[in-house]
C-alpha cells in the first residue's frame, strides 16, 4: 500500500502510508482485516480495510472530514509511534481496541497517550503514560494475563551513563490503563543488541534495539526485533538518506526472556536507492495473522524519496526530512509455522522427543515430505515402541501439508496415551517437519494462540481451523 491521500502524500514532502508498529488484524465479528497505520510523516493514524488481506479500502470516518483518520489533528502536536491491539479476551466491549500513541507537543515535551474503544474507529482517551521515549509499543502476554509495555529508553544496564543507545524497559500489568501509568523506577531493564548483533559492513556502527514487537502464537510468544545499524540520526538528516533497520524474529515461553539463535534478518531492508523498501523497516502491532496455510506479517518500509525535500533539505518542522519520505506498507508471507525445520536428505534421519504428556486424541505434523516419506512411531518413557503406534505399522507421509493427521494401521486414535509420559519418534527421508501437535479432534485444531487472528478462527485461538 502506497501513500495516495491528501494527508498521506504530506504537501510532496514526506509521504507516508505505512504501520508505525500501529496494527493489523482480523476482525472476526465484522469479518475484515483491520489496519491501523501511519498517515504522513507525523500527521495522524489512519485506518483501512480489507476483505483478503491484499486490497484496501480507506473509508471516509467523518471524524476529520474527508479523511480516514480515527483521532482529531491537533495542532501543533505531532503524531510519531504508536500500537493498536485488538483484545478479544475482555469482557468489556467498549475496550474492545486498545491504543498507544506517542506524541511530541507543541513545547517539546513528549508524551504517551492510552486510548480505548468499541469498533476501532471512535477512541476514548483513557490516561497518558509514565515516562517513556518514542517507538514504545505493546502487547498482550495471555501465558501470565498480563499487557506487558515494550518502553524505549537510552541507556545500557552495565554502563546507566550511557546515553543515545537505544534500548527497551518491561513493565507489566493485568489492567491496561491502570499499567500506563508507571512511576519512573517501576520498569526493568529486558533487552538490547549485544555482541552477537554485528555491524552493518557498509555503515559499521555498533547496532541498537530500536523495538519490539510481540505476539502469542501456539504455545509461545513470537518477538520480531528491530535491529537499528546506523546511520546516526544526524548523518541521515544531513544525507537525506533513510536510517537502516531490519527485523530479527525471536521465541519467548514467558514473553520476557527470549531466545535469538539466529540473528540472520526475517525481513530486511532491501538497502539500494530507488527501492520502496530501502530502509527504515517496522513491524505491525499484532505481529501476523493466520490465513490459509501461511503467516501475514504486515510491515512500514521507507524509501527515502520525496518528491520536494532533497537531500538534508527541512519541511514543515525538525522532522521532516527526505530520511521519513516514502513510507509504504508491505506484506511477508512465511509457511504457517514455517519459522524453522528440521530436515533429512537420501540416508534420511530420525527425532526423538523429550518425554511429554498430553490431552488429546489425535497427532498431526506440519511437513513436507512430498519427494520422501515420514513415519511416527510412539515410545514410552524408556524408549519401548508402545503398540500398536511402531514405526512398521503407521502409513507413510508423503505430502506437502501444514496440517498432516498420522495413522497407523489399526487406528488413528492415541487417546489411550492421554496423560501417560511418552515420546515421538520421528523417521525422515528426504524432507522437512515444521511442527507437530495433538489435537482434541481428527479436524487438526492446536487450541494454541493464532498471534492477530485470522478468518478461519473465532478470536485469537485456534479452535476450528
Amino acid at each position: 500500500m502506497l501513500p495516495t491521500s491528501k494527508i498521506e502524500l504530506d504537501s510532496g514532502e514526506c509521504p507516508v502510508a505505512s504501520p508505525f508498529n500501529d496494527g493489523v488484524w482480523w476482525d472476526d465479528r465484522q469479518r475484515i482485516f483491520k489496519m491501523w497505520y501511519h498517515a504522513g510523516w507525523m500527521r495522524g493514524t489512519a485506518y483501512a480495510e480489507s476483505n483478503d488481506g491484499l486490497h484496501w479500502e480507506r473509508p471516509d470516518l467523518g471524524i476529520v472530514p474527508g479523511s480516514n483518520l480515527v483521532l482529531p489533528m491537533r495542532e501543533g502536536y505531532l503524531r510519531d509511534g504508536g500500537c493498536v491491539w485488538l483484545d478479544s479476551f475482555t469482557p468489556n466491549s467498549n475496550e474492545r481496541f486498545k491504543m498507544f500513541q506517542f506524541y511530541r507537543l507543541p513545547d517539546g515535551s513528549e508524551s504517551g497517550e492510552i486510548y480505548t474503544s468499541a469498533d476501532g474507529v471512535h477512541w476514548n482517551f483513557e490516561t497518558k503514560t509514565g515516562l517513556l521515549g518514542d517507538n514504545s509499543t505493546f502487547f498482550y502476554n495471555p501465558f501470565i494475563e498480563k499487557w506487558v509495555y515494550s518502553i524505549r529508553t537510552h541507556k545500557l544496564q552495565d554502563s546507566p551513563t550511557s546515553l543515545n543507545v537505544r534500548t527497551r524497559l518491561y513493565r507489566e500489568h493485568s489492567n491496561f490503563v491502570k499499567g500506563a501509568t508507571w512511576d519512573v523506577n517501576e520498569p526493568v531493564m529486558w533487552s538490547w543488541s549485544d555482541h552477537l548483533d554485528h555491524p552493518d559492513g557498509n555503515i559499521g556502527d555498533d547496532p541498537q534495539l530500536y523495538d519490539l514487537n510481540a505476539a502469542p502464537y501456539e504455545s509461545l510468544m513470537i518477538g520480531l526485533f528491530s535491529i537499528f545499524y546506523g546511520p546516526d540520526n544526524q548523518v541521515a538528516q544531513r544525507r537525506g538518506v533513510p536510517k537502516i533497520n531490519d527485523l530479527q524474529v525471536g521465541f519467548s515461553r514467558d514473553g520476557f526472556h527470549w531466545d535469538r539463535t539466529s540473528r540472520e534478518a526475517f525481513i530486511p531492508s532491501e538497502r539500494t536507492k530507488g527501492s520502496w523498501d530501502r530502509a527504515y523497516i517496522h513491524a505491525s502491532g499484532g505481529v501476523c495473522l493466520v490465513v490459509g496455510d501461511e503467516l501475514f506479517f504486515y510491515y512500514g518500509a521507507w524509501s527515502g524519496e520525496s518528491p520536494n525535500l532533497k537531500g538534508g533539505s527541512m519541511g514543515r518542522h525538525s522532522r521532516a526530512n527526505a530520511m521519513y519520505a516514502g513510507g509504504a506498507t508491505g506484506l511477508a508471507v512465511l509457511r504457517r509455522d514455517g519459522f524453522a525445520s528440521l530436515t533429512a536428505g537420501n540416508t534420511g534421519g530420525e527425532l526423538t522427543t523429550k518425554a511429554v504428556s498430553f490431552s488429546g486424541n489425535s497427532l498431526f505434523v506440519n511437513c513436507d515430505t512430498s519427494a520422501g516419506q515420514l513415519k511416527v512411531e510412539i515410545l514410552d518413557s524408556e524408549n519401548n515402541p508402545i503398540s500398536p503406534f511402531i514405526q512398521d505399522n503407521c502409513f507413510p507421509i508423503s505430502v506437502d501439508s501444514t496440517k498432516q493427521l498420522v495413522s497407523w494401521k489399526e487406528t488413528s486414535d492415541i487417546s489411550a496415551l492421554r496423560g501417560k509420559q511418552v515420546r515421538f519418534k520421528m523417521h525422515l527421508v528426504n524432507g522437512e517437519i515444521y511442527s507437530f501437535w495433538v489435537s482434541q479432534s481428527q479436524s487438526g485444531e492446536s487450541n494454541g494462540y493464532v498471534a492477530a487472528g485470522g478468518p478461519e478462527y473465532r478470536g485469537s485461538i485456534d479452535t476450528g481451523g
